[in-house]
């Protein structure tokens, strides 16, 4: 089974899965394609799921990071060596920096993030809108 393939079918709003032979493990922004952003300050990704403008769509993530009762799913633990890339699952990560034939790179955004050791939660909201994904990076504590 291709990464692409086993990206698809990460069930729930994120996941973790393994990369090639090596240890380094992949952070799934799961369950359907959708316009995503890192918030550095926050250390979290937003999904766009259904909002009529990127402000509407920052501040209900803000309201989801705010409210105490919000259900998170945990993920897991994921484990960089630093700064990592938010990328299209399409592309094969060797590929990221190749031209295309017709010009033009593949899409891809920095994820200025330090190294270390991440619980992972994530949530969409579906009620009121608007609709908005968010996954969470935690600092964890090394084993």
């Amino acid at each position: 089974m291709e990464d692409y393939d086993r990206a698809c079918a990460v069930g729930g709003w994120a996941g973790l899965l393994d990369v090639g032979s090596s240890d380094v493990r992949a952070l799934v922004l799961a369950d359907e394609p959708a316009t995503s952003r890192y918030l550095p300050e926050q250390q979290v990704f937003v999904r766009w799921l259904a909002a009529d403008s990127e402000g509407e769509l920052v501040a209900a993530a803000q309201a989801v990071l705010a409210d105490p009762g919000i259900e998170w799913e945990d993920v897991g633990v994921w484990e960089t060596d630093g700064p990592a890339v938010l990328m299209d699952s399409t592309t094969p990560g060797a590929e990221l920096n190749k031209e295309y034939p017709d010009g033009g790179l593949p899409e891809q955004a920095p994820v200025a993030l330090p190294a270390g050791r991440w619980r992972v939660r994530a949530v969409h909201t579906t009620g009121e809108f608007p609709w908005v994904g968010v996954v969470k990076l935690l600092p964890e504590a090394p084993c």
